[in-house]
C-alpha cells in the first residue's frame, strides 16, 4: 500500500467520550487511574473530561475534581470539552490548556444534541474561541454525523467540508470528523475526507469513527493514503453517544494501534501496556473489553 504515513497521532477519548455514556457514575479515582495508565502507555493526547451541564451528562459532573488530580506532564496534552463560556471558564480555572467545541453536519442532530441549529452553535462558541485566544489556549473542533445522521440519513460531504472550514476559520487548530453512528463505509469515508481536504489543510483533519457496524478500521484505512495522520480512539472501545440511537461505541484504541503497528506505522504507544489499561477499566466497569485485539491478546 502506497502513500501511507510514517506515524500517526492517537487522540485518546475514553475518559470523556467513553465514560460519559456509562449508566453508572464512575469514581474520580477510577478515571484518574485510566488517564494515568494511558499516559504510562505512551498516549500523548488525552481528552480527560468535559465541562458540561451535570443535568444532561451527570457522568461528567466531577470534571474539576478529575482535572485537579491530573499528573503534571509536559509531554502530554490534556484536553476537555467546553460547549459554552461557562464550561470554558471552569476549564480555565481547572488549569486545562486545550479545549474542544463541537457542532454537527446535521441540523436535526444539532437540535437533539445541543438544542440549536448549526449556525447557532457557531454563535454559541464564538466567545469561547475569543477567550481561548486571549488566554493562549488551543481549541479543537468536533463535527458529528459526517457520514450519516440518525434523523436525516445521508449527509452531503460538501456540508461537512463547509462546517470544518468554518471551525478552522474561527480559530480551531484541528477538526475531528465524527462518524457518530458508525454508518460509513470506506468509499464514503474517503470521499468525505477528500472533500474536507479541499477546504482544510489535511494536517488539520482528524478521524473520529465509531465501530457500530464494524467499519471503523476499514474507514480509517481508506483515509490514511489521503493524508490522515490523526485518529481519535477509545481504549476498550468505550463510549457512544447518548443522543444517537445505535451509536454503540468508538473504535477501540487497541484495534487501531494493532493495525497501524502491523503496517509499520509508528504511534509511540506500548501495546502491552495499552491492553492492560483496557482490561483494567473494563474490569472496573464489570464487563469484558469491547475490543477484539484486547480479547485476543496474550
Amino acid at each position: 500500500m502506497s502513500n501511507m504515513p510514517e506515524n500517526v497521532r492517537i487522540v485518546e477519548v475514553s475518559p470523556r467520550d467513553g465514560l460519559q455514556n456509562e449508566k453508572q457514575i464512575i469514581p474520580v479515582e477510577t478515571k484518574l487511574a485510566l488517564i494515568n495508565g494511558l499516559r504510562d502507555a505512551g498516549v500523548k493526547d488525552i481528552e480527560v473530561t468535559g465541562f458540561v451541564s451535570p443535568k444532561w451528562v451527570p457522568q461528567l459532573a466531577d470534571s474539576s475534581e478529575v482535572c485537579a488530580g491530573l499528573t503534571a506532564d509536559d509531554s502530554v496534552r490534556y484536553s476537555a470539552l467546553t460547549p459554552n463560556m461557562k464550561g470554558f471558564e471552569k476549564a480555565l480555572a481547572a488549569g486545562i490548556k486545550e479545549v474542544a467545541v463541537f457542532t454537527a453536519a446535521s441540523e436535526s442532530f444539532n437540535q437533539k444534541n445541543i438544542n440549536c441549529s448549526i449556525a447557532e452553535s457557531f454563535e454559541r462558541f464564538a466567545p469561547v474561541m475569543a477567550a481561548a485566544q486571549q488566554h493562549g489556549i488551543k481549541v479543537r473542533g468536533y463535527v458529528s454525523c459526517v457520514l450519516g445522521c440518525p434523523y436525516e440519513g445521508d449527509i452531503d460531504p460538501q456540508v461537512v467540508a463547509d462546517v470544518a472550514k468554518k471551525l478552522i476559520d474561527m480559530g480551531c487548530y484541528e477538526v475531528s470528523l465524527g462518524d457518530t453512528i458508525g454508518i460509513g463505509t470506506p468509499q464514503a469515508a474517503a470521499d468525505m475526507f477528500k472533500m474536507c481536504a479541499e477546504l482544510v489543510p489535511v494536517e488539520q483533519l482528524a478521524l473520529h469513527f465509531h465501530d457500530t457496524r464494524g467499519q471503523a478500521l476499514a474507514n480509517i484505512l481508506a483515509c490514511l493514503p489521503l493524508g490522515a495522520k490523526v485518529i481519535d480512539a477509545s481504549v476498550a472501545g468505550l463510549g457512544g453517544c447518548p443522543y444517537a440511537k445505535g451509536a454503540t461505541g468508538n473504535v477501540s484504541t487497541e484495534n487501531v494501534v494493532y493495525m497501524l503497528h502491523g503496517m509499520g506505522i509508528e504511534t509511540g504507544i506500548d501495546m502491552d501496556r495499552l491492553v492492560q489499561v483496557g482490561r483494567d477499566i473494563s474490569e472496573a466497569l464489570g464487563r469484558p473489553p469491547n475490543s477484539q485485539v484486547n480479547n485476543a491478546w496474550g
